[in-house]
């Protein structure tokens, strides 16, 4: 499949640590990539530069094969931006916004804009100024998909949403992956990521730190084992096996090592001789795996899930 959508090396550096920072990732044709971290990770900044609407320190931004910062009239016609923060204006109601949005993007689809208003039950009369915080972000994404686009951007989608209108984005978007849309979609919310995307991008203070399958993710991510010795001499021998260990407990004779399909036989082979008291086993969620990369002051001995 072609990169419709091709970050490298992306750095913007605002100063105090904000910014983003040599992030590279590619999207392909009909795939959803997960932009996952929390609030001023660099989701956003990355979003406005994939929309032109700043310019790279160093990198490059491009979306089917144009630059996005050269070609950005070009990019604005073709893809459906939905941007974290909607500010719209207050002046228009919501149908004279949709006819402006049309005239920007040199498009009219007047079916698809009923059906879209229909979907998320819009009112389009209310002026803007008296629309409720979820009015408005409906609206934002009733403009960012009214003309089909191939290439989404999403930012926070639903953000501003009530849940019932989550539940029914999550079904729409699932609808769009159908039809081949190419889909980047940041959030800070798991399910929404895990129900959605078909790979996962971890940022944190602006630095991508790991991408992984969605598919991994909903088998769990990989098996935490632990394991309790009788005596410190088999915990040693178990610590010394080879296995990726991922926490060890010398006081009560626990050693925890990540475990991988391919890695089972393994694990069996290390522990058949040993005497142990007992061992358990938990997969990891993404929601684990994510907060490994958070959490500053983990304790010492504890279980490391990455």
């Amino acid at each position: 499949m072609n990169d419709i959508i091709k970050v490298s090396n992306l750095t913007h550096d605002y100063g105090h640590g904000r910014g983003v920072f040599d992030v590279s990732f590619t999207v392909k044709k009909g795939e959803t990539l997960g932009f996952l971290g929390p609030n001023g990770a660099g989701k956003s900044t990355t979003m406005r530069h994939l929309m032109g609407f700043s310019s790279p320190q160093s990198g490059n931004v491009s979306i089917n094969g144009l630059d996005c910062r050269k070609s950005t009239g070009r990019i604005m016609e073709k893809v459906g931006y939905l941007p974290g923060e909607v500010a719209l204006p207050d002046g228009l109601n919501g149908r004279e916004f949709i006819k402006m949005m049309q005239g920007m993007h040199k498009t009219k689809n007047d079916e698809r804009t009923a059906y879209l208003l229909k979907k998320f039950r819009l009112d389009t009369d209310v002026p803007v100024r008296k629309m409720s915080i979820g009015e408005k972000r409906k609206l934002a994404v009733v403009t960012a998909f009214m003309s089909d686009p191939d290439i989404l951007l999403l930012d926070e989608p639903t953000s501003g949403l009530d849940p019932l209108m989550q539940e029914v984005f999550i079904d729409f978007i699932k609808e769009e992956k159908q039809r081949g849309k190419t889909i980047l979609l940041s959030s800070h919310i798991f399910s929404e990521v895990e129900a959605l995307c078909d790979r996962i991008a971890i940022i944190k203070d602006g630095r991508l730190v790991s991408t992984v399958d969605a598919q991994e993710v909903r088998h769990g991510l990989h098996n935490i084992m632990t394991v309790e010795f009788k005596d410190k001499d088999d915990l040693l021998q178990f610590c010394n096996s080879g296995l990726e260990l991922s926490g060890r407990d010398d006081k009560h004779l626990r050693c925890s090592v990540k475990v991988y399909d391919e890695d089972i036989n393994a694990f069996i082979s290390a522990v058949k001789c040993l005497k142990i008291k007992g061992f358990s086993e938990h997969s990891v969620t993404l929601e684990e795996y994510f907060m490994h990369f958070y959490k500053k002051d983990r304790a010492t001995g504890g279980v490391c899930y990455a």
